[in-house]
């Protein structure tokens, strides 16, 4: 494995946890590829000199979060790295375009429903106007990644099928000349139920991550909302917090 992988011994971070870390920035920076064999832990610990447990802790802790997989008969690979989505108005299409995770997308519901109340009152429509529904599953490698729902007003663009299976929904609207200027978001958790389970290759119950947002554009017109669950195996939000002055 043409790593430089080296452990402190004078430092108070466990040997597994520096193991463990090195390899986890390998494979987001990239060095350690999707499909990658990571290699034999024997080969690996007397190459650290480190002991067999030590080496299967770290390695172990990474299988743990989604990035390896042991697979018999072939050793353990590189699965992926996990998408870090800033909080920004961005797509999770385009944030997984940049973090080299080959989106795909299946469309399971494009129809048009009346409003309820609290879609409505995100939209600013009235109670019970048709709105446009799509629930779509996003894959990245192959692998569910996140379950999003989304609703738009009516007639604000055409939502085809096969586009929204092609891209973004973003880019789409984008491209009818919709520009998106702001949103309201919240983030949350929960365990997922047996349907979400179902769609994402999640235990019953499982903590799922959750994100609900209305988005703007220039004008200050609401132009969708989504409901969104994520598997946190595979996705996590990051925040950059300032000190207010």
């Amino acid at each position: 494995m043409p790593l430089d992988l080296r452990v402190d011994r004078s430092s108070p971070v466990p040997l597994y946890y520096q193991l463990a870390q090195q390899l986890e920035a390998a494979i987001e920076h990239g060095s350690l590829t999707p499909g990658s064999l990571l290699g034999n832990e024997i080969e690996l610990a007397a190459r650290l000199g480190l002991s067999r447990p030590t080496v299967r802790q770290a390695i172990q802790s990474l299988v743990d979060k989604g990035l390896l997989v042991r697979r018999r008969g072939v050793g353990t690979q590189v699965v992926h790295s996990q998408v870090k989505r800033p909080l920004e108005l961005s797509s999770l299409y385009d944030d997984l375009e940049s973090a080299g995770q080959r989106p795909a997308t299946k469309v399971l519901v494009n129809t048009v429903v009346p409003a309820s109340a609290e879609i409505a009152a995100a939209l600013s429509v009235t109670e019970g106007t048709e709105v446009c529904r799509v629930e779509r599953l996003r894959l990245a490698h192959g692998e569910p990644m996140a379950y999003l729902t989304n609703y738009l007003p009516s007639g604000l663009l055409d939502l085809d099928t096969g586009q929204l299976e092609a891209t973004g929904l973003y880019r789409l609207m984008r491209a009818a000349g919709i520009t998106l200027h702001s949103a309201r978001q919240s983030i949350g958790a929960r365990g997922a139920s047996a349907a979400e389970a179902e769609r994402l290759t999640e235990p019953e119950g499982a903590p799922l991550l959750t994100m609900r947002r209305t988005t703007y554009d220039d004008t200050g017109r609401a132009v969708e909302f989504g409901d969104h669950i994520y598997r946190p195996t595979r996705y996590s939000f990051e925040f950059q917090l300032l000190v207010r002055s």
